[in-house]
């Protein structure tokens, strides 16, 4: 199976030294399989992982996944609208928290 490419970090290596198992799992099961299945896009894949990300309120998981979705397609703009909707369906402390992650991401303040 080959894998699509990730990003590295010192974070990231950090935990693999830490944890290789689930880090390999990561890579391979959730990024190297699940991530490269023909039933979605990436872009969708993005998108419902952006929305998932943003109403459990998971903040530092949105950062590298923000940044994903940008790559992957979706446009600034559409990640804003997703935030905003996602306010009355997720609530609106878990918007406001996205909407200052996507804005460190946009500038490229925050990347891992």
């Amino acid at each position: 199976m080959s894998k699509p490419p990730v990003s590295s970090s010192a974070a990231r290596d950090a935990l693999r030294a830490f944890a290789p198992k689930f880090v390999g799992l990561t890579d391979d099961v959730l990024f190297g399989d699940v991530w490269e299945r023909p039933g979605l896009s990436k872009r969708d894949r993005s998108m419902i992982t952006c929305a998932a990300l943003i109403a459990l309120n998971r903040t530092e998981q949105q950062v590298g996944h923000f940044q994903r979705a940008l790559d992957n397609g979706v446009t600034k703009d559409e990640i804003i609208e997703m935030i905003t909707h996602l306010a009355f369906y997720g609530g609106w402390p878990v918007s406001m928290s996205a909407a200052n992650v996507a804005k460190k991401v946009f500038e490229g303040g925050d990347k891992k």
